[in-house]
């Protein structure tokens, strides 16, 4: 049982699976959602791979090129893509900066996305269109049909590309993607969909998506190793597709020349199939289900403990996640960036809970995740300190 506080069970022990993680215990990790966490099991596989590395260095590059393509098979399915259009990259930052290189804008164009961007997506954007770039404002009481209006007014002949969410950071909104590239499509207007988040919380991000590019990170929600993600390109833009770093693997084409850059350490690649194993055997749908149920506890208490009344039905951008809920803060706290991480390391230092907060638009938000290691008295804890830590502020 999960906990006789809130709805949903599961036959897993928790002091078992949160020993399948190298988590310190004295810490609540409410906080998946950004760098995720490696399960022990993938962990021991990179070591290995690492190790082996070593033996034969010269075996090991030659291998090389065989064995990513084995695991971006893997992965690519998983995700719902395909492998011949699909490439491993870093992570999703490398990706979108990947393709804004290969958009070529005309002097009257420009990128259209929205105010729940990644920040480093944004500022990825203001640089590649030289500034020639248009967000659009998506309240957070909008349902998806207000998004997919808001998106598609603001586009017009000038309109390059347009960068969606399928789940956004600050905000844990699921937005209307599919919506989004189908409008614009209509338009005649490419589409980068951003889904960082999207790998292993939703099922088979990528398929029918139809987006000229799509990307999302694996160390999130598949359990692999940091430094992993994937981008899909629609075979029309591929050949526009340039790497950062020109290897020998460049007249190859995509995806080789974005994967090989000479001497890295492309371990995480290969030990991520390792993680979509311990996600498959814990059962994907029952974390899945684990994680919303526990999520929507902590929004609860933690929300009471803020004095909202319906901390649960709080709107989001086309609805709310399975993994991960917001909460507004009192108007006092996190009214700029400064001030969230501030609070964040307070938070942190003081109740040994580790939580995002975000400013967004000068509006303060504490961001809950959950994943199959967290309980129900991470989340009091949290719900039990944070009003003495926020009241400490005014």
């Amino acid at each position: 049982m999960l906990d006789d506080r809130i709805e949903g069970d599961t036959d897993w022990d928790p002091d078992a699976v949160r020993a399948l993680w190298s988590l310190d215990p004295d810490v609540a990790h409410l906080n998946h959602g950004s760098f995720g966490a490696v399960p022990r099991a993938t962990g021991e596989v990179q070591d290995r791979l690492r190790a082996e590395s070593e033996r034969n260095p010269v075996a090991w590059f030659r291998r090389l090129p065989d064995r990513i393509a084995a695991a971006r098979e893997q992965l690519a399915e998983f995700c719902g893509g395909n492998a011949e259009g699909t490439a491993l990259v870093a992570n999703v930052s490398a990706a979108v900066s990947t393709v804004l290189a290969g958009i070529e804008l005309a002097p009257e164009q420009e990128i259209v996305y929205t105010d729940h961007a990644y920040g480093a997506v944004r500022m990825a954007i203001e640089r590649f269109s030289g500034g020639r770039a248009r967000s659009v404002h998506l309240p957070l009481d909008a349902d998806a049909d207000e998004v997919l209006t808001r998106v598609t007014e603001a586009v017009d002949e000038r309109t390059a590309l347009v960068v969606v969410d399928q789940i956004t950071s600050a905000t844990a909104a699921r937005l209307p993607a599919g919506a989004v590239v189908a409008a614009c499509h209509a338009r005649g207007i490419p589409v980068l969909v951003d889904g960082a988040h999207a790998p292993g919380m939703l099922a088979h991000p990528a398929r029918d998506l139809d987006a000229d590019f799509w990307t999302g990170n694996l160390h999130k929600w598949l359990y692999a190793p940091r430094s992993t993600a994937i981008l899909s390109v629609a075979e029309q833009w591929r050949d526009r597709i340039e790497p950062p770093i020109v290897s020998w693997a460049d007249p190859e084409g995509f995806p080789s020349n974005l994967e090989m850059g000479g001497t890295l350490d492309y371990t995480p690649w290969l030990a991520a199939p390792a993680g979509l194993y311990v996600l498959r055997t814990l059962g994907v749908d029952r974390v899945r289900a684990h994680n919303s149920t526990l999520v929507a506890y902590g929004q609860r208490v933690v929300g009471a403990a803020l004095g909202l009344l319906s901390p649960s039905e709080l709107p989001m951008p086309g609805g709310v996640t399975p993994s991960m809920r917001v909460l507004p803060l009192p108007s006092h706290a996190a009214r700029t960036n400064a001030d969230a991480i501030a609070l964040r390391n307070r938070i942190a230092d003081e109740l040994r809970v580790v939580v995002p907060v975000s400013s967004w638009h000068g509006r303060g938000l504490i961001r809950l995740s959950a994943q199959v290691y967290n309980h129900p008295d991470e989340y009091d804890r949290l719900a039990a300190g944070l009003p003495r830590v926020l009241e400490a502020l005014r």
